[in-house]
């Protein structure tokens, strides 16, 4: 092995399963559920592989059941984010020195795992901690983390490949070192698969890990970690410390050894990082990387062209798939008045057959939001539209926690292109609806572009191929995943690398050799074979 040049193919994504009923994904995924659903697990902090209980707690539940318990998870303090940092950077010469191969495996070993024996594992716990419906785990938890561990690989081994050129007398190489110090790996509620890719795509590439995992995401998460560990990865390697953001973030962030940070949640969070590393800057052993995916506005605009049907479903999938729970969820479309009539009427209809419910009942399409606070965020924008003179609401509006956290699919109208909702990020089930005159196209294009300060992504629909030209030139900075005739959600690893700019973040293309680039630093090697045994050049010699 030692001797041997690795060649790694290019994966094929993982098949997403149907779920349909008499197959065996359902059945197994069923069972899951009832079991993980009649047990309440404790949920220990993980530090250099050990298991750690600090006796301050919380509680994982069922937004769907906010009252069913699913776990209680201890908190980390100030005392366990430094002993986490210091088992990152105690395993982390043993771990960047593993063939970077051997590192592969791990995670190609977590793939396999993850589509095959943990598959029904991790979708259960994304369904109940996280109230998403069967698919929608599905290609989240199962299928796109499995294809980030195999495509990083892939990715992986192509970097490494990649070495300059050398010349008779010399040669030149290219040395992917992991960076010096720990990685701050800090993860969302709303996608296991950005949790799992956070924290090991830095691994992989030889660096170790702090990972804080969103508070709402913890049972998920913890399912994680024994996988990885399943997985055969090594003690201390990825270390997990749930806890208070500010109180983890601020030990985190005055450490001298902070290398980076992979980041996905809100802007203002990200800024506040950003911030701080520039503020501690003298502090820092080198020059953290900052990677960060955050907020999104993203929109859908029509064509007079358009075909009414496919940009009615996109519109209704783009923004009540998990609940408007996505950076990239359609949250403010922009329709010529030509076919608003149509739309709406098909639009309605689609909406009036959504069911909203438990996750564990397969007939919904829809389920509740995260928690408490996100609910009482997205109801306070119902409010806000409900008593406005410039925007009616035209189905959904009803909002109730009595139970689960549940909001209903809402559609807003507007006569405002700046009305709050067409500007604002809600994170929720919310579409802002603007009806323009079809002559006026072009100053539509032109608040499309400038309304957002985010720029994460955006879809248009047409048939005139000539629009499309058109419109994808002046939305050319709008969206960095930009998608036509079809809705501005779903992303594929190895397919549509994801990330924006703007206010969306660093645009480093999570599912792409871009993102893991930004976790190594190179060192050029150049050996000479035959060198130089005289200082004098010749053009000192005298004629």
């Amino acid at each position: 092995m030692a001797n041997a040049s690795i060649k790694v193919e290019r994966p094929a994504n993982e098949p997403v399963l149907a779920y349909a009923p008499g197959t065996p994904e359902r059945e197994a995924v069923k069972s899951v559920l009832k079991s993980m659903s009649e047990s309440t697990i404790e949920i220990p902090l993980i530090i250099g592989g050990k298991e750690v209980r600090t006796g301050r707690t919380a509680k994982c539940v069922m937004p769907h059941k906010h009252h069913h318990v699913l776990a209680t998870y201890h908190l980390a303090g100030e005392e366990e984010v430094r002993a986490a940092i210091q088992a990152a950077l105690k395993a982390k010469e043993e771990w960047e020195n593993t063939p970077w191969e051997h590192r592969m495996f791990v995670f190609r070993k977590a793939s396999e795992l993850l589509s095959g024996p943990w598959r029904a594992t991790l979708n259960a716990a994304t369904m109940l901690g996280q109230s998403k419906t069967v698919y929608q785990a599905e290609i989240d938890s199962a299928c796109e983390l499995s294809d980030f561990f195999r495509f990083n690989c892939y990715y992986a081994s192509e970097i490494y490949a990649e070495q300059p050129s050398s010349t008779r007398d010399a040669y030149n190489r290219n040395e992917y070192r992991p960076l010096e110090g720990f990685i701050f790996a800090v993860t969302p509620f709303n996608f296991t698969a950005i949790a799992g890719n956070l924290a090991s795509a830095p691994a992989l590439m030889g660096n170790t890990v702090v990972w804080k995992p969103a508070s709402s995401a913890v049972y998920s998460a913890y399912h994680l970690m024994q996988l990885y560990k399943a997985a055969g990865l090594p003690d201390g390697v990825i270390n997990f410390i749930p806890g208070p953001g500010k109180l983890v973030g601020d030990v985190v962030m005055a450490s001298p050894d902070l290398a980076g940070v992979h980041f996905t949640g809100s802007t203002e969070t990200f800024q506040t990082l950003w911030t701080t590393v520039g503020a501690n800057i003298r502090n820092y052993k080198s020059y953290p990387r900052l990677v960060g995916e955050t907020g999104g506005k993203d929109f859908v605009f029509a064509h007079p062209s358009a075909d009414v049907p496919s940009l009615a479903t996109a519109l209704v999938r783009g923004a009540f798939e998990y609940q408007g729970q996505k950076c990239s969820a359609a949250s403010r479309a922009y329709i010529p008045a030509s076919l608003w009539p149509r739309l709406k009427s098909l639009m309605l209809e689609m909406i009036s057959e959504i069911k909203v419910g438990d996750i564990r009942d397969f007939t919904n399409f829809m389920s509740a939001v995260i928690d408490k606070a996100a609910f009482q965020n997205i109801k306070g924008y119902l409010d806000y539209a409900r008593a406005a003179s410039d925007a009616e609401i035209i189905c959904g509006g009803t909002a109730d926690d009595s139970e689960g956290y549940f909001v209903h699919p809402t559609v807003i109208l507007t006569k405002n292109p700046h009305f709050k909702t067409m500007e604002e990020e809600i994170f929720g089930p919310v579409l802002t609806v603007y009806v323009y005159e079809d002559k006026d196209l072009d100053e539509a294009l032109r608040l499309c572009e400038s309304t957002s300060p985010y720029g994460l992504t955006g879809s248009i629909f047409a048939q005139d191929r000539h629009a499309i030209v058109k419109m994808e030139r002046a939305l050319r900075h709008a969206a960095g995943n930009f998608y036509i005739n079809d809705k501005p959600t779903g992303a594929v690893v190895g397919q549509q690398p994801f990330g924006g700019s703007r206010a969306s973040g660093t645009n480093d293309k999570a599912g792409s050799k871009l993102n893991l680039l930004r976790w190594v630093s190179p060192r050029t090697i150049k050996e000479t074979f035959n060198p130089p045994v005289d200082y004098r050049y010749p053009h000192m010699l005298e004629a």
